[in-house]
């Protein structure tokens, strides 16, 4: 159920994301319009975010590592973890501005956020404070000698620290087990930070935990760093002079009507010949009437009469130098196990911008 419901938020969130990226295409800073089409363009993004960790939680988003710049991850899930712990809780951000960058799940990261910082709330009685850290450094050799769990190497640290009534050294010790609580019946799973510790391990990092009794706790993540530049994310700001089109002929089948209009405009505008179809049944109806070439067929996953990658199939008996885009609601995990389509198939998870869909589309077109 959850998969669906995501689905179809995510194709609601990529029409509200895709008109407010064109009219900012077509504004400058100084237009009366611009301030609101990028409150609409952010709150648009930070449904998408809800969406990825609800599939987070629920375990159905697959692992796929990014490299990530935590500092901005941090930021942009600031506005949901303050409506987790409420108005009494001050949540206050101390990063460093020369972090380096992780390869990590962002929605793993995510996860490790929030667990975090629910799990610092739940220790602090009426007011008080939750302050996220961010820094680098180095784990030497003898350090290691010292700390057995930890390895040499560089990392990248994520501190999360509150004013709660901390723990003794006994609780401390089990905190990471799975099912074990210090909260009432009914009121915590005791899987939180056992989820963490999972998550951490896996991505071949450590935690440190300090705390005691009357004085609060403070978690250290230790990620292994790196210095790669962030992946483009699928909603990251973009600069729009760089946005790439070509004139090739492309075939778009969507059966969401909104999304069908959305995208022949954003081709349109890429100086793309579009052809357009709202079934499979309409798409192979309109290329047994077209007598031209088409260079790339953009399908929907999903669909009535016959799902995307059988479109494809009967696609390329037509037109044998065809290739193929998918897009999609769900992860392309989710659908590859599903046998809906490939491993390795081409694939443009929903919402997308503008940009994000011409970058994708000149790296179908220009591959081998």
């Amino acid at each position: 159920m959850i998969l669906t419901i995501c689905s179809i938020f995510n194709n609601m969130l990529n029409v509200i994301l895709g008109h407010a990226e064109m009219a900012l295409m077509k504004l400058t800073e100084k237009d009366s319009l611009y301030k609101r089409f990028k409150e609409i363009q952010k709150a648009a993004v930070r449904s998408s975010d809800l969406t990825r960790q609800l599939l987070a939680f629920s375990r159905n988003q697959s692992v796929a590592p990014e490299i990530m710049d935590v500092n901005r991850t941090v930021e942009n899930m600031l506005s949901i973890l303050k409506r987790l712990i409420g108005e009494d809780i001050e949540l206050i951000l101390e990063k460093s501005e020369l972090l380096k960058t992780v390869r990590i799940d962002p929605a793993q990261l995510d996860q490790v956020l929030v667990n975090l910082v629910v799990n610092a709330r739940d220790s602090i009685t009426g007011t008080g404070r939750i302050t996220i850290e961010t820094e680098n450094t180095s784990i030497s050799k003898d350090y290691c000698e010292r700390n057995i769990e930890f390895c040499e190497g560089e990392f990248v640290i994520i501190s999360v620290t509150d004013t709660g009534h901390g723990m003794d050294r006994e609780t401390r010790e089990k905190i990471f087990e799975p099912f074990f609580t210090t909260k009432k019946i009914g009121e915590g799973t005791g899987l939180g930070l056992a989820t963490v510790y999972g998550i951490i391990r896996q991505n071949n990092g450590f935690i440190n935990v300090y705390s005691e009794p009357g004085y609060g706790s403070v978690f250290r993540i230790y990620l292994p760093s790196c210095d790669e530049k962030p992946e483009e994310g699928t909603l990251q700001e973009n600069n729009y002079s760089e946005v790439k089109g070509g004139t090739e002929t492309i075939l778009f089948v969507e059966d969401e009507n909104s999304i069908l209009e959305l995208g022949i405009e954003m081709l349109t505008e890429l100086g793309y010949s579009v052809l357009s179809a709202s079934t499979p049944g309409n798409a192979l109806s309109l290329t047994g009437d077209y007598s031209g070439s088409i260079d790339l067929l953009i399908t929907d996953v999903i669909m009535p009469e016959m799902n995307g990658r059988d479109l494809s199939i009967k696609l390329s008996s037509l037109y044998p130098d065809i290739k193929t885009l998918f897009i999609s609601g769900y992860t392309a995990n989710i659908i590859t196990r599903q046998g809906v389509i490939d491993m390795g198939a081409k694939f443009l998870q929903k919402p997308f911008t503008k940009h994000n869909l011409a970058r994708r589309i000149r790296e179908v077109l220009d591959s081998e």
